[in-house]
Order: C-alpha cells, then structure tokens, then sequence
C-alpha cells in the first residue's frame, strides 16, 4: 500500500505546488460490456466544499489510501460513514451522495462499475436476493483480504507481470460484497460525535503512514484526542475494526502485495511490516489469507 500512497502524495505535491482546487482524477485501468475499472485519485481537502453527486452505475471501491467522509440515503435513513483504506465504498446506480474530506486531504480508490443490467443479472445468476446495497461501506473484513489484496498487488506489479482477469476479479468482488452487506445488521446504534470521527481519522491517517512502527492504544488513543475506552468504542464503531485488528490487517496488506510482487526474503518483508519474529507473522498471514506467505508467493 506504500506504493500506491506514493501516487497520492505526488498529486497532492503537484496541487499545493500550483495552487489548484482539489478535484478527483479518474484513469481507465479495463473495461468491458457493462462493467469497467477504474483508478480514482481525488485532492480534495478541509478547503474544499462538498457537493452532491450521483452514481450512474453500480459502484463498488476499494480504499487504497486516504480517508473521506461519504454521506447518502440508506433504508435506515442518511448515513455518514468514515471511509478508511482497506474498506469497501458501496453505491448503487440512481443513488445521490456527498463526499466531503473535512479530516485530511486526498484519497485514492480502485473503483469497480457496473451497469444496472450487468449488475443485476449478475446478482440474479449468483442467487441473491437483493439487488440494492442496503449500507453505504463494508470495513475492512478478513473475507475480503484475499480479493483486496490481489486487487492491490495488481495496482503495484510492473508491466512485465502477467495481467489479471479483470472482469473476473470484479465478479468475485461483487458477489461476495453483496453477502457481506446483506449479513450486517446496522442496528440503531447512536452515531459518533463529529470531533470523535475526526480523532480517527486522525489515527488512520497515522497508521497508514507509521504501520511499520510500535503502535499502542494509548498513543494512537492520544493522538485522537480520546481516552483509550473511548478511543477503542470509537474505532471499532467508525472503523468496523478493533484498532488492533485495523492495524494487523494494513501490515498484512503490504506484506502480502510485496511477496507478490517483490522478490525479498520472508523474513525481510515480516520485519520490514512490522511483525517482531516470522513465526508471528506466519500465523498472522495464514489465519487472514488462509495460506502460509510462502504458498501465496508461489500462487501469485
């Protein structure tokens, strides 16, 4: 995922350099009958004013770097989540929404899109019952680690490297979204305060550029202005994740886009993402990935 901030830091570099207003990029990776993919680099900030927008498509993006707020009309009324990288945007095609960056600036996004025919023949081929996305983000879930990311690596392997079936990977993509989503159960839980969420994203924004170092809760509690109770109540109730889980789950990650794509030792990658010993991180990598680091470099 280093990498791929690199790009964002560079677009945000390129914008204070020249002044500019923060605007949202969008470069074709593939695409096909009723459905395409895209690379999103946005460099919008506290500065810039939000304003509503609507998916044409159905829109389904993978967080690779950044943090924003996404705000829409959902079946349990107008939500605002935090979305932070690693989680899953979800939209559906008709849908109004507002993405607003009050708490940092840029994000980065790997956006899958599909026609509203393409998406619900797909829905109905795989069995579902719904052809609606009923939240606005799925967090970051063990059950998608291994899709995300093959997703990611793809984003960062040279040109050399034999491409990925992109279409193949969307439909895989979609349909294990759509259990995913169906199975959570919003509840009518009480919404965190504004300057909670903002604490956060704060400390995501830290992770995602310090996942190598000793991350404790009470630092990263400090550093969003919280207590540590709070601080984990609010996580895992803006995040989805347990701060411990959110940062296992970003070194993992890159771990596993480097044994895809890199060719250093094991043990050279374990250290390097912030694991202590190997026989940690072997455990850690098998239970997200289902497979030992060395088994996924041979089958990447």
């Amino acid at each position: 995922m280093a990498k791929i901030a690199v790009g964002l830091q560079d677009a945000l570099a390129t914008r204070a350099a020249t002044r500019a207003d923060g605007n949202t990029m969008a470069r074709a990776v593939a695409a096909g009958d009723g459905w395409s993919v895209s690379d999103v680099l946005c460099t919008c900030g506290p500065h810039d004013r939000p304003f509503e927008e609507q998916h044409s498509r159905y829109s389904i993006a993978i967080i690779l770097a950044g943090t924003f707020r996404y705000r829409s009309q959902t079946r349990q009324g107008i939500r605002n989540e935090l979305m932070t990288p690693g989680s899953i945007f979800l939209g559906n095609a008709g849908q109004r929404f507002e993405c607003g960056h009050e708490h940092g600036e840029g994000d980065r996004c790997l956006s899958f899109q599909f026609t509203p025919e393409y998406f619900e023949r797909l829905m109905s081929d795989s069995g579902g019952a719904d052809t609606m996305f009923s939240v606005l983000r799925l967090p970051s879930e063990r059950d998608l680690s291994p899709i995300v990311t093959r997703a990611c690596a793809e984003m960062t392997a040279s040109e050399e490297r034999p491409a990925v079936d992109w279409e193949e990977l969307g439909i895989k993509l979609a349909t294990q979204v759509m259990q995913l989503a169906d199975g959570i159960s919003r509840g009518e839980s009480r919404a965190a305060s504004p300057s909670a969420v903002r604490g956060v994203a704060r400390a995501v924004r830290w992770i995602g550029e310090n996942s190598d170092s000793a991350l404790t809760l009470g630092e990263l509690a400090r550093l969003a202005g919280l207590s540590p109770y709070h601080f984990l109540r609010t996580f895992e109730q803006v995040a989805g994740v347990t701060p411990h889980q959110y940062v296992r789950r970003v070194r993992l990650r890159e771990a596993a886009i480097r044994l895809a794509t890199e060719p250093a030792k094991i043990l050279d990658i374990a250290l390097d993402c912030g694991f202590g010993d190997v026989s940690n991180f072997n455990r850690a990598f098998r239970g997200e990935f289902g497979m030992s680091p060395r088994g996924y470099r041979l089958q990447a």
